[in-house]
């Protein structure tokens, strides 16, 4: 199952680094946020990326353009036709779709302009932004439980975003903006969608959490499966410098491959 992987936007929370690069671009342990986020769901078998670029878009497909001799060590012989020889080969097995989704899009339409790669099937659909423990298949099976055309992963945080309100079946029952009573669940990613999602892309301006999924929420057609473990996003430099420790003391809950 593809999973689609949005990374377009211009991460203006965190832009003491983002101005230099994509927001998904910027490292955990000398390697992209992105590149967590992918080891997460290759770890369970889901190998196939469709990445949603936007701004910068040059960079991150620069990156992939050069991973495979990131990963490997090569010689490079200048008195031998300039001949370049690889001694291991030490990859991950991805096939990895890099869209320009325009600079200016919003989520939905980034979405919307990808429907050609992921065709007429379910698709897993996050965030370039946030890592987790989150078991993918868990979330796929609950989603396909439900019978809905879309799941999300709830996860109950420190309320910076707007909140989800959630039947005891796991049905969406409506999103709302949050107040300062607030300890309600969030939408953090690592959702799953059916094919019929797209209908409710309406063009560039269509932004997923606001145009989407309520109304998918006011038809009954969103479920969301509860996620109690680790979930954390970087959106600032503090969270950043939180990610970086748990990597560095071995610490990282999102580490489970």
């Amino acid at each position: 199952m593809k999973t689609v992987i949005l990374a377009g936007g211009f991460g203006t929370r965190i832009s003491e680094e983002s101005h230099l690069r994509p927001k998904p671009m910027i490292e955990i342990g000398e390697k992209p946020i992105l590149w967590h986020i992918m080891k997460l769901y290759s770890h369970y078998g889901h190998n196939e990326f469709i990445i949603c670029c936007g701004y910068k878009q040059h960079m991150i497909k620069e990156w992939f353009a050069d991973y495979y001799l990131y990963n490997c060590d090569v010689t490079f012989d200048f008195t031998d036709n300039n001949r370049m020889t690889v001694h291991n080969n030490v990859t991950d097995p991805w096939k990895v779709t890099l869209v320009d989704t325009g600079l200016n899009s919003m989520t939905g339409g980034r979405i919307g302009r990808i429907q050609k790669y992921v065709g007429e099937e379910p698709f897993f659909l996050t965030y370039g932004d946030a890592v987790s423990d989150v078991n993918p298949d868990d979330v796929l099976s609950f989603h396909k439980r439900s019978g809905k055309k879309g799941t999300i992963t709830a996860i109950n945080v420190d309320q910076r975003f707007g909140v989800i309100d959630i039947r005891e079946d796991g049905s969406v029952n409506a999103f709302r903006e949050k107040n300062e009573t607030d300890s309600a669940c969030i939408n953090g990613g690592f959702m799953v969608m059916e094919p019929e999602v797209f209908r409710y892309i309406t063009g560039d301006e269509c932004i997923f959490e606001k145009d989407v999924l309520p109304r998918l929420a006011a038809e009954d057609q969103l479920s969301a499966y509860s996620h109690d473990g680790f979930w954390q996003c970087m959106d600032t430099a503090r969270e950043l410098k939180r990610l970086e420790e748990m990597w560095q003391t071995g610490k990282a809950p999102w580490k489970v491959w």
